[in-house]
């Protein structure tokens, strides 16, 4: 890979106005991902009125997986993109290099390897997850042929957060739409004119991702920092190192919601059995609401990565009110959102759930107590993405890992255990607020600290 470097002689990170920078990083990250999270609810939506519930039901067993494959992307696209942003503030450029370099072998390794073991272990991995007699074979089909693309996806997403902190987040935003543009045209074809059910929605998935990964790699061959040659392609043990250290916090959110996808899977399906539900209907509910929940997810945490190259250049410049002026505009953002969507969900429950496909009475009562109960606490969501994404992005490990681990780890898994015990399938609905109060505590409170001191530093 060979260019013409073209790097500016004053980063606008250091300079321009926090609301220009916010807005030219968090909206580029926000659209790519709810295109793309666009595009998933489309797969489901193709797949609720083609396949049925249980194909929804099928798509829900498989979600943990996907969840493992954004956990690797963010241990190293985060890890990567922090590392290159904190040296490039420092003006230490060929720290700046050897990070760009690891993080794409990274990727490339890691990816490779995932997939396979995805496509060897599919059926353990299926049962693991929570497939039900009914909906394996759908899942089996779906997995099967998406384990394919997993390593183009991967090395799209963690890459892409580099383009991003390279100063191109609309050729980041690109690489993301246009590959999911293309595969909700897929699913048309090959799910409503060629019929092809739960493999024309897998194929149109991955067909999707190469394009994505063939105009991700083509970025690189000008890149703006400087030159990025191939010889940069190298897995050096202080890199990979100190990647795997930024990255680790997302890793573990991830990685702990992975883990509570399978628990939640099998909690479903054990208690739906000892209800008037059954075990088919609550998969396939949160199999959808999962999906459509991922919209204020990807508002939430586009942000925070937008952010990420404010926060980190300015730690290495020690510019620590742009720093904190960020965080505020940041924090009043979430919120907002927040409540927007709180007022969505308690309103229109029915109406929402009716878009995926139809269903029993039955199924229509569940997904309205689902979206109206466990995401009675949605308005405080979007405040510990920022503030993980920030520990992360300045290099304060332990915090962001204490962060991540807390809100899947210790704030969901212990009452989606223990609730159930008690309350039956209804103690799954009652985990969801419980888990995003005490989560929203932490993460404020282990905030407020860190701005005091970080107000201290910047008076002296």
């Amino acid at each position: 890979m060979n260019n013409k470097a073209a790097a500016p002689a004053q980063n606008p990170l250091g300079s321009a106005p926090i609301t220009s920078l916010m807005i030219k990083y968090s909206i580029p990250t926000i659209v790519s991902l709810l295109v793309t999270t666009i595009y998933n609810i489309t797969d489901q939506v193709f797949i609720g009125h083609t396949v049925g519930m249980l194909g929804n039901g099928a798509t829900n067993v498989v979600f943990p997986l996907t969840v493992l494959t954004t956990a690797l992307t963010q241990l190293v696209g985060i890890g990567t993109a922090a590392n290159f942003n904190m040296n490039m503030g420092a003006k230490n450029m060929e720290a700046a290099k050897k990070f760009a370099g690891t993080g794409m072998a990274m990727s490339i390794l890691i990816g490779v390897i995932f997939g396979l073991c995805v496509l060897i272990f599919k059926m353990p991995l299926l049962h693991l997850c929570g497939a039900t007699a009914n909906n394996l074979p759908y899942a089996s089909t779906y997995l099967g042929i998406t384990a394919i693309g997993m390593p183009f996806l991967l090395f799209t997403n963690a890459n892409a957060m580099l383009i991003r902190a390279d100063g191109s987040p609309r050729y980041s935003m690109i690489c993301t739409i246009t590959g999911a543009i293309l595969n909700i045209g897929l699913d048309a074809l090959f799910m409503m004119a060629l019929d092809l059910g739960m493999r024309g929605a897998a194929w149109a998935t991955v067909i999707s991702q190469v394009f994505s990964f063939a105009l991700c790699l083509r970025y690189f061959f000008r890149f703006k920092a400087f030159p990025f040659h191939i010889s940069l392609l190298r897995l050096k043990k202080p890199e990979v190192s100190r990647i795997a250290k930024l990255g680790t916090s997302n890793f573990l959110n991830q990685t702990i919601m992975m883990a509570v996808n399978i628990v939640m899977n099998n909690t479903l399906t054990y208690y739906g059995m000892l209800s008037i539900y059954g075990e088919d209907i609550p998969l396939a509910v949160v199999g959808v609401i999962s999906k459509l929940n991922t919209i204020l997810v990807s508002i939430a945490v586009g942000m925070s990565m937008g952010c990420q190259p404010i926060f980190s250049f300015n730690m290495g410049a020690k510019n620590y009110d742009r720093i904190i002026e960020t965080y505020k505009k940041a924090r009043r953002f979430a919120f907002t959102v927040g409540i927007i969507a709180f007022v969505i969900f308690q309103l229109f429950p029915r109406q929402i759930t009716s878009i995926f496909g139809d269903g029993s009475e039955l199924y229509f009562d569940f997904a309205e107590q689902y979206l109206r109960i466990f995401l009675a606490a949605v308005f405080l969501f979007g405040m510990q993405p920022l503030i993980v994404n920030y520990f992360t992005a300045t290099g304060n490990v332990k915090k962001g890992i204490f962060l991540s681990v807390s809100r899947q780890g210790l704030c969901l898994l212990p009452p989606l255990i223990i609730l159930p015990l008690i309350f039956g399938i209804d103690g799954v609905l009652y985990a969801g607020p419980v888990s995003d109060v005490a989560a929203f505590l932490l993460a404020i409170i282990t905030m407020n600290r860190h701005m005091k001191e970080l107000i201290k530093k910047e008076s002296l």
